[in-house]
């Protein structure tokens, strides 16, 4: 289905209506909603929220970088959320999405039951950081329009952060390849400028006050990322981290290990304790 949110159009699809219990999953750069698919497969016991994420899939790719703002984003949510009468709800955040989905709790937190963040960060910590990242990541949405998605795509799949996902069934790393071919250059491009880790606030400082019980899931071949969220499970007072043998896209290469663990949490109040 199509939603508005302060004139952008979402692409939003809801599986198992009848259930009472809401899970919404954010995707991460160049994915969509179809990346959860595997994860979601025979999930029946919970109400089903997936959301393309502006810039990508389905949904709008304005031409105006202000739109491509986490504060905007976050609106554009909890517009979506008011209007899909979620009143309270599990929040899953893969990567870009994760950072996204953190930044939700931290702003509207009366709305989130559950936080689930996979292969995430609160940001970069100082101006510094975020400036340098910044100019890289200009230059890398220069880079994606004037040299055509192939040739990102190209570079991209190859990066370090994706090695692991060599070794997935040829299958597999086809459909990877064919939804990041499917994007919107310029839903790239403005994501990177306006909601990239550089244009990001740090949320690090609030990271102590986040009340709502937190799974934090990393791969072991991810060692950049599984190191942030040790630190960060330090933070959180109500906070759970779990590994599991895979890279930095684990919904991807184990997506019934990642839905057992999410299912498991989603179903259990977890009140303290780290792990």
């Amino acid at each position: 289905m199509k939603l508005a949110a302060n004139g952008t159009s979402y692409h939003v699809e809801i599986i198992n209506e009848h259930q009472q219990e809401p899970i919404v999953f954010l995707h991460g750069f160049t994915g969509s909603m179809k990346s959860w698919q595997p994860v979601i497969k025979d999930w029946n016991d919970s109400k089903i929220v997936l959301i393309d994420l502006i810039g990508h899939g389905e949904t709008d790719c304005p031409q105006a970088v202000e739109s491509y703002s986490m504060e905007r984003q976050l609106e554009d949510l909890d517009a979506l959320f008011e209007q899909l009468h979620l009143e309270r709800l599990t929040l899953v955040g893969y990567s870009m999405g994760g950072r996204t989905a953190l930044a939700y709790a931290c702003s509207f937190p009366e709305r989130i039951k559950r936080l689930v963040l996979e292969s995430s960060s609160p940001g970069l910590r100082s101006a510094a950081e975020r400036q340098e990242r910044r100019s890289r990541d200009a230059g890398l949405a220069e880079r994606i329009v004037a040299g055509g998605l192939k040739n990102f795509v190209d570079r991209w799949e190859n990066i370090p952060l994706f090695d692991s996902q060599k070794s997935l069934p040829e299958p597999v790393k086809r459909a990877i390849r064919e939804e990041r071919l499917a994007q919107n250059p310029i839903g790239l491009a403005n994501s990177l400028r306006g909601v990239g880790t550089g244009a990001q606030e740090s949320y690090w400082n609030l990271l102590v006050d986040l009340d709502m019980p937190v799974l934090l899931v990393t791969g072991k071949l991810d060692g950049k990322f599984q190191a942030v969220a040790n630190e960060m499970a330090a933070l959180i007072p109500n906070a759970v981290h779990k590994t599991i043998d895979a890279g930095h896209a684990i919904h991807v290469e184990k997506p019934v290990e990642f839905a057992t663990i999410v299912r498991e949490y989603s179903s259990l109040n977890y009140r303290g304790g780290k792990s």
